[in-house]
């Protein structure tokens, strides 16, 4: 049998990005289906489409109608297929050679703390992201924006069950430390050389108990004990950065 955890199918329907960021890394992606375009002409001109892609032309005010609030369109809205699922025995197999970090993220379902710490996942080269399907956000347009591009670019795996997906990581040879700031030592501590997973909960309640049983250590950042915490984009960013340094 097949090692890894296969994603739930999305609920809802094909996901709408804005924004020149997030549009023009969508176009770039070999793996990204791109359905449709609306846009500016002065937008679209800018930019060097794919001539079977259907671009509907309108001016600003139109395209606000498409997107959410007071999104910042910049004159681009796309309709894209989700990426294609993937497996974590094969992103674990891919960094098999390399030393790149994994970060693993539970509970975290604000779509823009997780556009952020991919964001900062692709500025330090993580090897990707693991998240649980139930409790991360789809693919969206916000999502994407927060992600400037880099929703394109890091791999994002959505596993059913953290535990059994923490036991592949750990198998894998990645030593887990979970981030808290109730552990009695600082990361730096705690990383040792090896292959390393990060281990990142949800602002506030932080990591479950059973996702704090799977990893190997736990382990805090050196703040302030003015600050309580910090967001977990923030706190992904400095893991990654230390990590990177070691």
């Amino acid at each position: 049998m097949r090692k890894g955890h296969r994603p739930s199918m999305p609920a809802s329907g094909r996901p709408r990005f804005w924004g020149r960021h997030a549009v023009i890394a969508a176009l770039a992606n070999p793996n990204r289906t791109v359905r449709r375009m609306w846009g500016t002409h002065e937008a679209v001109d800018a930019l060097a489409l794919p001539s079977i892609l259907p671009v509907t032309y309108a001016d600003a005010a139109d395209l606000g109608r498409l997107v959410p609030g007071d999104a910042p369109h910049q004159g681009l809205v796309i309709e894209v297929d989700p990426l294609p699922d993937m497996w974590l025995g094969d992103l674990l197999e891919a960094g098999r050679d390399d030393q790149r970090p994994l970060l693993v993220l539970d509970q975290v379902t604000d779509p823009h703390n997780v556009g952020a710490v991919l964001r900062s996942a692709a500025a330090f080269d993580a090897l990707g992201i693991v998240t649980q399907d139930r409790h991360s956000p789809p693919e969206s347009g916000a999502l994407a924006r927060s992600a400037s591009g880099a929703l394109e670019q890091v791999p994002w795996v959505r596993v059913v069950n953290l535990a059994r997906a923490l036991d592949e990581i750990g198998e894998a040879g990645f030593w887990r430390i979970g981030l808290t700031g109730a552990a009695g030592q600082t990361l730096g501590a705690a990383m040792g050389t090896g292959r390393l997973a990060l281990v990142l909960g949800a602002e506030g309640e932080g990591m479950r108990q059973n996702t704090e049983s799977h990893c190997d250590e736990l382990a805090k950042l050196p703040i302030s004990p003015k600050v309580e915490s910090l967001n977990v984009s923030n706190a992904a960013a400095i893991a990654l950065y230390a990590a990177s340094v070691r």
